[in-house]
C-alpha cells in the first residue's frame, strides 16, 4: 500500500526536512562560493508537499523546457535525486563558473551543470546523512534536458508506488555582484524498502 505522506505526522517530517534543507543549501552556498569564487547569497529553502501530478504546473507547466540532474543513491538507503532547474537558472549557474556571451546548452555547459550539480546534490546527501547517521552515496550524475513533463515521467512512476505526493526542497542561489539567479527544485525519492529506515531513522515511526 502507497505512503501516504500526508498522514505520517506531517509536522515532524516537514520540521526535519526544513532543516535538512537549511543545511543542505548552507552546504552548497558555501561549496559555490568556494567554486566561483564569488558570494552566494540564498533564501530560506521552501519545502512544499504536492501531489506529483501538481508538480509540472510548479516547474512552468508540463511543456516548459528544463535541466534534469539526476542521481542514484546507494548505502544504508537506495534511491534516487533529481535536481531540476528552468533554462534561464541552468544557463545563469553555468555562467556564474563561466561568463559566456552565447548562453547555449553544448558541451561545455551540460558538463558544467553535471559537475555543479553533482556539488549541489553531495551538499544535500551530506546533510541528509549527518543528520540521520545513515552512510548515504551517490552516483555519477546523468543530465536530461526537456520538457517538465517528460522529466517527471520516470520518478512519478516510481514514487507512485510509494505515495500521490512528493515532497520538494526548493532552494534559490544569488551570486551578489551580477545578481544572477538560480531557482531550483530538489528531489528526494528513496526506493520503497529505504522509505521506512529513512523516515525511522528521522523518528518518524509508519
Amino acid at each position: 500500500m502507497p505512503v501516504q505522506i500526508d498522514n505520517i505526522n506531517n509536522t515532524i517530517i516537514l520540521d526535519v526536512l526544513r532543516e535538512i534543507g537549511n543545511i543542505g543549501a548552507g552546504n552548497a552556498a558555501t561549496s559555490l562560493a568556494k567554486m566561483i569564487d564569488k558570494k552566494i547569497d540564498m533564501k530560506v529553502p521552501i519545502v512544499k508537499v504536492l501531489e506529483f501530478d501538481e508538480v509540472p504546473e510548479l516547474l512552468g507547466g508540463p511543456e516548459n523546457i528544463v535541466c534534469g540532474i539526476f542521481f542514484k543513491i546507494e548505502g544504508d538507503i537506495t534511491g534516487s535525486i533529481m535536481y531540476i532547474m528552468d533554462q534561464k537558472s541552468a544557463i545563469n549557474l553555468v555562467n556564474l563558473l563561466m561568463p559566456r556571451e552565447n548562453a547555449e546548452f553544448d558541451e561545455f555547459t551540460i558538463s558544467a551543470l553535471k559537475e555543479i550539480g553533482n556539488i549541489l546534490s553531495g551538499a544535500y546527501v551530506s546533510s541528509l546523512s549527518g543528520l540521520t547517521n545513515l552512510k548515504i552515496t551517490i552516483s555519477i550524475p546523468a543530465l536530461a534536458i526537456d520538457m517538465a513533463g517528460a522529466i517527471l515521467s520516470v520518478p512519478a512512476i516510481h514514487f507512485s508506488q510509494m505515495s500521490d505526493n512528493v515532497l520538494i526542497i526548493q532552494n534559490e542561489f544569488i551570486e551578489s555582484v551580477e545578481a544572477r539567479k538560480v531557482d531550483g527544485y530538489f528531489f528526494l525519492i528513496p526506493d520503497l524498502d529505504s522509505y521506512e529506515v529513512l523516515l525511522g531513522s528521522l523518528g518518524v515511526t509508519l
